[in-house]
C-alpha cells in the first residue's frame, strides 16, 4: 500500500510510521489537486498516521483499520481474497436486520457466524447489519462512526468482517451493510482537520453535513463513492442500506445518490454479481426509485415507514407523534395497494402536504415492509418490542401481514421468537461532556411526550446495553418456540406460493363495519379479523393454507374468530368482490 491523503488546505504533510525503535517521519509531496503522496510503501500490519503542518498527528481519513481505537494510529489490514460468490438479488428476498454487538452475548462477527444456520433454517435470504464503521467506546448503535472505511475493532475488525461475509455467502446468504453518508460522529472525527469534508450551509439533526455540493466537494463525493465500492468490491458485501438520505442535501445537477447508483451499477458489471442500494427516507419521494433514464436516482429499494406506521397504529392504537398521521387498517390497505400512504395529501404531523405517488410500473419489491426495526424499537423511550405492546394474537397478525405483503419483508433480530429483551438506545461516549449531552438530550426528548426522566434509561449506563443483548436461551420456552414456528411457516409459505412473491401491489380493502382487512394476491386471500367478534366472510375458499385461529371454511364462507388471520387459496383470481 502506498499512502496518500487529500489535504488541500495545509502546507505540509508527513507520513509517520510506528516501527521499533523510533517512529519514522517521511515528508510527502503535494500534487496540484490537493493530494499528498510518498513513494514509501506500507505492508500489512504496519501502523501509520499523518502529521499536518508539523503539529497534529492524525489517523488516515480513509483508514481501513483502527486497531487501537479511533484515537490511535491507522493500520494496514491483511485481508485474504474473498470467497468466490455469484451473489443473489436482495430486492424480493427475506431480510433479517441485526446488530453485531447485541445479536450474541459475545457481540462479535465470529459469534454471529455461529448463528447463521439458525437464520438459514428460519428461511432468511439476506442479513442486514447495522453500521460497523469505527466509533469510540466499547459499545453503541454504530451511527456515530468516524472512520467510514474501518471496521469497529471490538466486533473483530476487518478480518472478522471478512470471515462473517464469507461465512454468510457459504450459507447462501447475501449481506447488506448499513452505511451513514449524511454525517459523522463527533468523538474522533478528524476529517475536518484535513479538508472541507463538511459544510456550514446545511446541518443534520446529528451534526454537520458532508460537503457534497459546495466548493471543493468533488473529492468529498469521491470519498463517499470510494467508501461504497470498498464495502462492495473489497469487503464483499452485496448491498448497502443508506441511512437517512433525506438528510443529504445536494443541489448539484447530479445528486450524489444518482452518482453513487451509477458507480455501483458499474461495480456490479465488473463483479458479475448483483449489488444493490436501499435507501432510508421519510419523504415519500419516488425519484429515489425512478430509473435514471426517467429522471430519477435509480436506487434499488427503500424502507417503507408508511406501511410500518399504519400497521403499528392498527395493532397498538398509539397515535402520538408521527403515528397521528395514520388511520390504522385503512392505511394498511392503502400501503399494500399503492406503496405510499401519503402521496401529496395534507399531513397533520408535518403541517403540510407530504409525498408523491409512485409511478404505476414500480415493483412492490422496491419497498421494504416491516413491523419492527432498530429505529422503531430503539427510539422508543424504553425500547419495547412490538410483542411487549400487544397480545400474542396481534403479534401473529403483524408477522402474517409483513410476510404476505407484496413488499420485500424485513425482520428485526429476535422478533421472530417474540424476544423478551428490549432494544434500547445505548452509548459509550468517552468524552464526559458528550456523554452528559446525550443523556440530557434523550431525557428532554421524551419529556415532551410526558415521560418522566426516571422512565428513560440512561444511554451511558452499561446495563442499558446489556439489557439489549438477545437472550437465546428463551428458545427453550414453549411460547417463544411457538412464535418462531409461526414465522418459519409464514416464510416457507411465501417461498412456496408464487402469488405471495409476486412484485405487483396487492388489492386490499378495509371494512370498518366488520373489522375485516382483506388482501387479494392472485388466487390467495389474506383475511384478518381485527375485531372482538367472530365474523363470516363471503369467500370461495379452495383450501386454507395457514391460520392463526380456529378458522372454518364451509361452502362460500370463511369463518374467522376474533383477532385472527387466515391465508386461503380461492377458486377465483384477481379482483376482489
Amino acid at each position: 500500500m502506498r499512502p496518500r491523503v487529500w489535504a488541500p488546505n495545509v502546507s505540509q504533510v508527513e507520513l509517520v510510521t510506528f516501527r521499533d525503535p523510533q517512529p519514522a517521519v517521511t515528508p510527502m509531496q503535494r500534487r496540484d489537486d490537493g493530494w499528498w503522496e510518498t513513494a514509501d510503501a506500507l505492508s500489512p500490519g504496519d501502523r501509520y498516521s499523518f502529521r499536518l503542518d508539523g503539529n497534529d498527528v492524525l489517523p488516515d481519513p480513509r483508514s481501513r483499520w483502527q486497531p487501537d481505537g479511533v484515537h490511535g494510529p491507522s493500520g494496514v489490514p491483511d485481508l485474504p481474497p474473498a470467497r468466490p460468490w455469484r451473489g443473489r438479488p436482495i430486492v424480493g428476498s427475506v431480510i433479517y436486520e441485526l446488530h453485531i454487538g447485541t445479536f450474541t452475548q459475545a457481540g462479535t462477527f465470529d459469534a454471529a457466524v455461529e448463528r447463521l444456520d439458525y437464520l438459514v433454517d428460519l428461511g432468511v435470504d439476506t442479513v442486514e447489519i447495522l453500521p460497523v464503521a469505527a466509533f469510540p467506546g466499547h459499545h453503541g448503535w454504530g451511527y456515530d462512526g468516524v472512520f467510514p472505511f474501518a471496521v469497529y475493532e471490538p466486533y473483530g475488525g476487518p478480518a472478522g468482517m471478512r470471515r462473517f461475509v464469507d461465512a454468510c455467502h457459504a450459507k447462501g446468504l447475501a449481506v447488506v451493510l448499513d452505511v451513514v453518508y449524511n454525517h459523522l460522529g463527533p468523538d474522533g472525527n478528524v476529517l475536518g482537520r484535513f479538508g472541507p469534508y463538511f459544510t456550514d450551509t446545511y446541518r443534520t439533526p446529528w451534526g454537520p453535513a458532508l460537503n457534497v455540493d459546495a466548493a471543493e466537494s468533488d473529492d468529498v463525493r469521491r470519498y463517499v463513492i470510494d467508501n461504497a465500492l470498498w464495502w462492495l468490491e473489497d469487503v464483499g458485501v452485496d448491498g448497502l442500506r443508506l441511512d437517512a438520505v433525506h438528510a443529504i442535501v445536494d443541489l448539484s445537477a447530479t445528486h450524489i445518490l444518482e452518482e453513487l447508483a451509477v458507480n455501483v451499477s458499474r461495480a456490479a458489471q465488473r463483479s458479475g454479481r448483483p449489488l444493490q442500494l436501499i435507501a432510508e427516507s421519510d419523504r415519500n419521494d419516488p425519484r429515489l426509485l425512478t430509473p435514471r433514464g426517467d429522471g430519477g436516482y435509480g436506487l434499488d429499494a427503500q424502507w417503507s415507514d408508511d406501511f410500518h406506521h399504519a400497521l403499528h397504529v392498527t395493532l397498538t392504537g398509539e397515535t402520538s407523534g408521527y403515528y397521528g398521521d395514520f388511520r390504522g387498517p385503512a392505511d394498511v390497505a392503502a400501503a399494500l395497494t399503492h406503496g405510499y400512504v401519503y402521496t401529496g395529501q395534507y399531513s397533520p404531523y408535518r403541517r403540510r402536504r407530504h409525498g408523491r405517488p409512485l409511478p404505476p410500473d414500480t415493483s412492490a419489491h422496491q419497498l421494504l415492509g416491516y413491523a419492527q426495526t432498530h429505529d422503531q424499537v430503539g427510539n422508543r423511550a424504553r425500547g419495547e418490542r412490538l410483542c411487549h405492546l400487544v397480545s400474542v394474537e396481534r403479534a401473529r397478525i403483524a408477522a402474517a401481514l409483513v410476510l404476505t405483503a407484496p413488499f420485500t419483508p424485513m425482520l428485526f433480530m429476535g422478533e421472530e421468537w417474540a424476544a423478551g429483551t428490549p432494544w434500547q438506545y445505548f452509548t459509550d461516549h468517552q468524552d464526559p461532556n458528550l456523554a452528559r449531552a446525550v443523556r440530557e438530550g434523550r431525557r428532554a426528548e421524551f419529556a415532551a411526550f410526558g415521560w418522566s426522566p426516571d422512565d428513560v434509561p440512561d444511554p451511558q449506563d452499561p446495563e442499558t446495553f446489556h439489557r439489549s443483548i438477545l437472550n437465546w436461551s428463551e428458545l427453550a420456552d414453549t411460547s417463544h418456540r411457538e412464535m418462531l414456528e409461526w414465522y418459519r411457516t409464514l416464510i416457507a409459505l411465501r417461498r412456496a406460493e408464487p402469488a405471495l412473491r409476486d412484485p405487483h401491489f396487492a388489492d386490499a380493502s378495509w371494512d370498518g363495519a366488520t373489522q375485516i382487512l382483506r388482501i387479494q394476491r392472485g388466487d390467495i386471500v389474506v383475511a384478518v379479523n381485527l375485531g372482538d367478534k367472530p365474523m363470516r366472510i363471503a369467500l370461495p375458499v379452495r383450501d386454507v393454507l395457514l391460520s392463526s385461529g380456529d378458522v372454518d371454511a364451509t361452502g362460500a364462507d370463511l369463518h374467522l374468530p376474533p383477532l385472527a388471520v387466515a391465508i386461503a387459496r380461492t377458486t377465483q383470481r384477481g379482483e376482489m368482490p
